[in-house]
This record gives structure tokens, C-alpha cells and sequence, in this order.
């Protein structure tokens, strides 16, 4: 057993002592203090509130802010209910204001209210101008603490003015040039301001830059982030003024969050605020049930397409072996292609106008599966079952895998044109509709070949 494992199970052994003596709680500290910080934020999501609030109490300040600041807002939220008031307003007061305000908007108003006047006045209003913005903008993201330059600063009081407020902003790698209005010039970074002439002056240096609206989407300006492989990002109102910056980590963690939700959808759930296992389970199951309920009534609609070919089904009882193969194969190829153009869509290699292509697409690449699965399926099921029986179960894969990747293609492009998440339209409601469609196009091949 590592040295790490050896420590976690003493520190979790303390947490369970009910109630912890003076002693304990010094071990209980010294135990935390030799943890990394990983390991102390999984121990603070995993274990129970109680048991997470006694071991973030025992951090000291620094250890404390980097567990809390690596926690999802709606744990914080939930931690600090459980932690002593004067804690709490020395680990608010040191978070950045992006920071903050993502934490404010899971606590209950007269709380968020109580905290947000505990703050001084620089930092309540900076966290009023990104509470200001809607919580799915980038906005929400940004960090008004910024570092700005004159351009006609020269390059020598530019560094000056770096180095004597160099622990105000959350980043000094890149440094947005703006007149006196506060409109967006250009940027430049601070690598080109240590090899430039330091009389040379700031505007001379300074380039066009990737910028984003305050009110953009976060995940839209996220993604335009991270593809132009920027560090930091200005972020503009809509008079092309400065009001913000976003960073690298912030981008990261929208898109975490946006893949978090996506592949939770696409699995037929909702994402978990927190982390799983300190998630109630009563949670858990909200989460769940709600799709669950609507996957049950919509499959309805092929326990009604079987009650309709049930006479083909007592003349050919043959037939009721295919319908897993075939309802699982237009399953799959529905949920492959829906996969990949929800993919193409979320980072900008598909748009809403390019549906006829991507339809046109999707169908040429079912029809050649389903050429190639539907001779493996003539082939075999002839040998064993005769060549008519061959022949429906060669034609009805080919005709499967065609509607199934064209409808798995065509459901995301659709949810994003009507204001919905393409997920949602992924695997749990592509596989229903193709069990349906492909029971009625097998049934309806297996009359028109075998005569019944």
C-alpha cells in the first residue's frame, strides 16, 4: 500500500470518529496537511457534508482555497453551510469574481446577499458586472481584474507598469491595448514586450485580437477560444469596450462541463451537480427517471408495430428471430451517426445550413453498411434458413442502416435549429424511433417477398 493510501485511510478513520477530542482533530490536520491537493478535493467530494466540512476546517488557508476553488460551484455551495462565518468570508473574499459569482448562483439569495456584502467595494463591483451577464455567456466566465496598456506607452513603461501591478490581474501573459474609452485596440503579449526596443512604443507592438461579446455563448466563445490556441481572451460589450478577460482554465472547464452534460444526455440523463458520490440518491434517480418514463411510453410504439404484423409473425415465426439483429443494428447506426455530426456540430465543422449535405452524407455511408451487413445477412441467414428469408433479411438491413444513419444525421441539425440541445435527440430517442421504423420496413419486406 503507497504512502498516500496509507494516509487517506488514517484521515478517513478520524472523520468517522463521532466526536472527534482535541487531539484527534490536531492528528486529523497534521494527517491532511501531507495529502496533495487531489486527493484532498476527491476526499472533500466523496465524503458526506458533515465529514467534508470537518476536513476542509482543518486546512490551513492556503490548501483550504485551492481545495474550494477546485470544487463545482454546487459543491461549494453546499460546503459552506457547514463551515464556521469568518471562514467563509476570508475564502470568498479570495476567490476572483467569475469565481464568485458562479458560487453565488447556487446559494440561497439572502445568503449570496449576506456575502455579498461582507466583500469591499473593488470586489463586490467586480462581481456585479459579471452577475450582470446571463449565466450561459461568457460573461459569466470572464474576470474584469485585468492589466491594460496605453498605446502610446513605450515598451520600458509598459514593463514598469507590469511589474508594479503584477499580482492585481489573474493573467499578465497577454495585455489588451485600449485608448481612452477602454475600446479594444489590440494585444500584445508580454514575451514580445521583453525583446522589443524599450523606446519602441506599445501601439507599434500591439495586434488584432481574437476577442468575444460578453454575451456570446460560453461554449461557442469557448471553443473559438481554444482553436485560435490563446492563453487568455479580451472580452468586449457591445460597444467594443474592454470589460473583461477569459483564460485558458476558464475555457477548459466550460467545455468540460458542456462534454459532462452531452455525454450524460446522450447516455438518457441529466448531468450530476457534484460529484457522484456524495450525490443524494434520490438525486441520482431524478436524473434518471424522467428520460427513463419517456423511453418506456415512446417504446409503446414498437410493442404496437409487432400487434400490428402479429398474423406475418404466426405464419412465419422465423421472423421473430431477426428483430433483435435488425432493431439493434438500426440502434447502433442511428446513435453512431448522431454521435458523430452532434461532434461536428458542438465544434463548428457542421452549421444548421449545411443539413441537405450532411443528410446526403449520413445516407450514402448507411447505404454502404448496410450493403456490406446486409450481404453477410443474405449470405448466412439463406445457408441456414432459405434464400426468401435470406432475401428479407439482406434487403431490410440495407434499408435499416440507410434510414438510421440519415435520421441519426438529421436529429441533431434539427434540435439545434429549434433551440435544443442536440443531445438530447441522441442515442436514447434515435434508438427508439429506429426500433419502430425498422420493425415496419422489415415486416413490410418480408410481405412483399415471402407473399403473406
Amino acid at each position: 500500500m503507497s504512502e498516500t493510501q496509507t494516509t487517506v485511510d488514517s484521515v478517513l478513520t478520524l472523520l468517522r470518529a463521532e466526536p472527534l477530542g482535541e487531539g484527534q482533530l490536531e492528528q486529523l490536520a497534521l494527517e491532511a496537511g501531507l495529502l496533495p491537493t487531489a486527493e484532498l478535493v476527491y476526499l472533500v467530494e466523496s465524503r458526506p457534508a458533515t465529514e467534508a466540512a470537518l476536513l476542509f476546517r482543518v486546512l490551513d488557508k492556503g490548501t483550504a482555497l485551492a481545495v474550494f476553488e477546485a470544487l463545482p460551484a454546487d459543491h461549494q455551495a453546499g460546503l459552506i453551510s457547514g463551515l464556521r462565518t469568518p471562514q467563509v468570508a476570508e475564502i470568498i473574499d479570495d476567490l476572483d469574481p467569475d469565481d464568485r459569482a458562479s458560487l453565488f448562483d447556487e446559494l440561497p439569495a439572502s445568503v449570496a446577499e449576506r456575502l455579498m456584502r461582507g466583500l469591499d467595494a473593488g470586489q463586490r463591483a467586480m462581481t456585479t458586472v459579471v452577475l450582470g451577464y446571463p449565466r450561459d455567456s461568457i460573461g459569466r466566465y470572464m474576470s474584469p481584474e485585468m492589466l491594460t496598456l496605453r498605446p502610446s506607452a513605450t515598451v520600458r513603461e509598459a514593463l514598469e507598469h507590469v511589474r508594479s501591478h503584477a499580482d492585481e490581474p489573474e493573467t499578465i501573459y497577454m495585455l489588451p491595448v485600449v485608448d481612452g474609452t477602454r475600446r479594444l485596440l489590440g494585444v500584445v503579449g508580454l514575451r514580445r514586450l521583453l525583446v522589443s526596443d524599450e523606446e519602441e512604443l506599445v501601439g507599434d507592438l500591439a495586434h488584432e485580437a481574437v476577442h468575444a461579446l460578453a454575451t456570446d455563448g460560453r461554449e461557442e466563445a469557448a471553443r473559438r477560444f481554444l482553436d485560435a490556441k490563446l492563453l487568455a481572451m479580451p472580452v468586449l460589450d457591445r460597444e467594443g469596450r474592454l470589460v473583461g478577460i477569459v483564460t485558458i482554465d476558464d475555457a477548459v472547464d466550460i467545455i468540460e462541463q458542456e462534454n459532462a452534460e452531452d455525454s450524460a444526455r446522450t447516455g438518457g440523463s441529466e448531468p450530476l451537480p457534484r460529484a457522484y458520490l456524495s450525490t443524494p440518491i434520490l438525486r441520482i434517480v431524478r436524473s434518471r427517471i424522467v428520460w427513463l418514463l419517456i423511453l418506456a411510453v415512446s417504446a409503446i410504439l414498437t410493442v404496437q408495430v409487432l400487434e400490428i404484423f402479429e398474423d406475418r409473425l404466426h405464419q412465419v415465426v422465423v421472423l421473430a428471430l431477426f428483430i433483435p439483429l435488425l432493431t439493434g443494428t438500426g440502434g447502433n447506426t442511428g446513435n453512431q451517426a448522431a454521435t458523430t455530426v452532434t461532434r461536428a456540430l458542438a465544434t463548428g465543422e457542421v452549421r444548421v445550413r449545411d443539413l441537405p449535405r450532411v443528410v446526403w452524407r449520413e445516407l450514402r455511408v448507411g447505404a454502404t453498411l448496410g450493403a456490406v451487413l446486409g450481404s453477410l445477412g443474405l449470405v448466412i441467414a439463406g445457408l441456414v434458413y432459405g434464400w426468401p428469408i435470406g432475401l428479407v433479411m439482406g434487403a431490410t438491413l440495407l434499408s435499416v442502416c440507410m434510414m438510421a444513419a440519415m435520421v441519426g444525421g438529421l436529429m441533431p441539425l434539427v434540435a439545434k435549429r429549434v433551440g435544443a440541445d442536440p443531445a438530447v435527440f441522441s442515442n436514447p430517442f434515435i434508438s427508439t424511433f429506429c426500433d419502430a421504423t425498422g420493425l415496419i420496413i422489415y415486416f413490410t419486406i418480408a410481405t412483399a417477398v415471402l407473399g403473406l
